[in-house]
């Protein structure tokens, strides 16, 4: 957006506002102007430096970045290597201690410091098992009303960028007395399920306090190779060096069984969800991997795990059979998160995809669009299928949270998930959300044993208005790190030479056709871009056979799932819907804006290397990633929808955002949409 400014001025330094990223606020705006005036507000960097660019991400999403203050750090129990945080005695036995019975592990992404969850499962003596999901109790922490938890309220969640995070929670809460490490005693908020030996049905839920010690910290690959046999990573569990050998695989056979059977728990609760018609959809997550120096070394997609469903699914149980409890106890005021169904209109271009390739897709209810997503598999051409997910990705409405008395009880389900009644109790570390949860599962669960759990209970109406405000954050939360992630790509990409570095040339899927292009999917970098086949002085591209591309005077011919370049000279080239070609990646740069990745065609035929080789072998003996919870923001969503409408893609239109029609209200929407938020030191809701 244009403003109208002249050099910007500080009192130390006179900067060049093409240079910087900086704030301004808008002052005024005259009806003879097409520009507003403003004035500085303050210097965020310099464009395309990483701390000036994440600095312009936190503000356009309004992220409070402050350390937290003296006041909230003097409510923190005081833990130091020379006085460590212990068990209170008179604590210890108000809780269920699990210390000596359980074997309890945590299964976590490499690096993970804030863990929220950990898992056990043992055989009573009656021959049926005990499933236990383990939460940090962080309200044992965070009184309600503290100074903390106003300042958690505020934030409402940890904001996870591509390089770092923003926490909740002071750190000796969210990395050390609430984080579940091993080796040490944690205050706990555990759900206790007797599982019918055979059948594995539920006989018996217990809710309830704990004190626990987590035996094991694993990382998701260590757990999955164990969970394949492969006892090479033992040198990789730190809890087993130093034991004697005979020791070490008693614990060793402990833990394996313990995870097997967890994935066997895990199998069969997730087979119940998809008789229901749970969605198993796919999103594209990109891993960035820096080196010593913290300069990007590579772009990582994730790759799918069957232990992410082993405890993915145990979370989904732990949150549904708490949000069932909450519900009966509170009607009228629990905080759940309901998935209303799509409108039917979204799935369209998903319709028209699918039946390119001969699939027909069922979208009248989640039972028949999951059924339909699993019979469109291309055994030629896996990515064929997760391209199809993704778009029913795209398609869906967003999960909120709500207070129940705000709407009917049929209004409640989680339609990704195929559940009557969801919430979300698992994280309580990074989601205030979850903090809410904890005290309305403890409110429950004592009732009658204390007086004051009540009065940590929201009414109705204030809960509504909290939960739009988890939700706002929420939103700004995902954004934001969409935004770091591509940030990091572009700067990936903007220090390598496109024409001469291999590793800016990829494989690309066609997914959409539009009147002057396709829409590319780069599975390698997990990348989703535009490749234009038509420039700005009208030339057409054209490929002969696998040759190299170039432009030609001609024209372009779209149908519904292909589109033909023909030069003047009588040669032609057609892409349909899911043809791989070759791209190369580059980055545009923008005065303005953030930068962009920019896709061109340059070969019409498959990319083939060694990486994408294995990776294609491995998508066919991979399941796909498990339904992660359907969260997308609705500014994502409608982006998406709009993508879908829009038929031509014009280069200048995107470059100052200007609004071409003469509506004064989309003028007006679109400058709120723009407008940049103040973040203050401290926020209060």
């Amino acid at each position: 957006m244009r403003l109208r400014t002249k050099h910007l001025q500080t009192p130390r330094v006179t900067l060049c506002p093409q240079e910087y990223r900086v704030v301004v606020r808008i002052d005024s705006w005259e009806s003879t102007s097409l520009y507003p005036n403003g004035h500085f507000v303050r210097v965020l960097g310099r464009i395309g430096d990483l701390e000036g660019e994440i600095a312009a991400i936190l503000v356009e999403n309004s992220i409070c970045a402050a350390p937290f203050s003296e006041i909230q750090m003097s409510e923190m129990p005081v833990s130091s290597p020379k006085n460590p945080w212990k068990v209170s005695p008179e604590e210890a036995k108000k809780r269920l201690d699990l210390r000596d019975t359980h074997l309890i592990f945590s299964i976590d992404p490499k690096g993970c410091e804030d863990v929220d969850d950990a898992l056990s499962v043992r055989t009573l003596p009656n021959g049926n098992l005990e499933l236990g999901v383990h939460i940090a109790d962080v309200t044992h922490f965070v009184a309600a009303n503290s100074y903390t938890d106003v300042e958690a309220r505020a934030r409402a969640t940890t904001y996870y960028l591509a390089d770092r995070r923003y926490d909740m929670l002071p750190s000796v809460l969210s990395a050390d007395l609430c984080s579940l490490l091993s080796g040490v005693d944690r205050y706990a908020v555990s759900v206790l399920w007797e599982l019918e030996k055979e059948s594995l049905e539920t006989l018996r839920v217990q809710y309830t306090r704990t004190l626990i010690r987590s035996a094991y910290k694993l990382e998701y690959e260590t757990a999955q190779a164990l969970l394949d046999g492969d006892t090479s990573v033992v040198g990789d569990i730190l809890e087993l060096k130093g034991l004697e050998e005979g020791a070490r695989q008693k614990k060793l056979a402990e833990l394996v069984w313990a995870i097997s059977k967890l994935t066997d728990i895990a199998r069969h609760v997730r087979a119940k969800r998809d008789r229901c018609g749970a969605l198993e959809l796919e999103g594209i997550e990109i891993r960035v991997q820096l080196d010593d120096k913290r300069n990007i070394h590579d772009l990582i997609p994730k790759q799918p795990l069957e232990v992410h469903e082993t405890v993915a699914e145990c979370m989904i149980l732990a949150n549904h059979w708490v949000a069932k409890r909450i519900s009966e106890d509170f009607p009228h005021q629990a905080l759940l998160r309901q998935h209303p169904p799509p409108r039917q209109e979204f799935f369209t271009e998903l319709r028209e995809c699918a039946s390119a390739k001969g699939f027909s897709i069922d979208t009248r209810s989640n039972k028949a669009l999951a059924e339909s997503l699993d019979r469109a598999n291309d055994p030629s051409d896996p990515i064929v299928n997760k391209l199809l997910r993704s778009m029913a990705t795209h398609a869906m409405s967003n999960a909120l949270y709500f207070s129940t008395g705000s709407c009917p009880e049929e209004q409640f389900h989680h339609y990704g998930l195929a559940l009557e009644k969801y919430t979300h109790f698992t994280s309580p570390i990074r989601r205030y959300a979850d903090i809410v949860v904890h005290r309305l599962l403890m409110a429950a669960t004592l009732r009658g044993t204390t007086g004051d759990v009540k009065d940590n209970i929201i009414s109705n109406k204030d809960l509504e208005e909290l939960c739009r405000h988890i939700n706002n954050r929420n939103r700004a939360a995902q954004r934001a790190q969409k935004q770091s992630t591509e940030l990091f790509q572009c700067m990936y990409f903007r220090d390598r030479s496109a024409e001469s570095d291999e590793r800016c040339v990829a494989d690309g899927i066609i997914y959409s056709i539009r009147t002057n292009g396709v829409l590319v999917f780069v599975p390698r970098y997990g990348i989703k871009g535009a490749a234009y086949m038509k420039n700005k002085e009208g030339l057409v591209i054209s490929c002969q056979g696998a040759g190299s591309c170039q432009w030609k005077p001609g024209s372009l011919h779209r149908s519904q799932h292909k589109i033909t370049s023909t030069t003047t000279t009588g040669d032609s080239m057609t892409l349909s819907l899911f043809d791989h070609i070759t791209v190369r990646i580059l980055v545009q740069s923008s005065r303005c804006h953030a930068e962009t990745i920019k896709l061109e065609i340059i070969r019409n035929a498959p990319h083939h290397t060694v990486d994408t080789e294995a990776a294609q072998r491995s998508l066919h003996v991979v399941k796909s990633e498990l339904v992660k919870e359907v969260s997308q923001s609705a500014e994502e969503a409608q982006r998406a929808q709009d993508r879908a409408r829009v038929e031509v893609m014009d280069e200048e239109s995107r470059e100052f955002c200007q609004t071409k029609g003469p509506s004064l209200y989309q003028l007006l929407e679109e400058i709120r949409e723009l407008a940049l938020l103040d973040v203050t030191e401290d926020i209060r809701t």
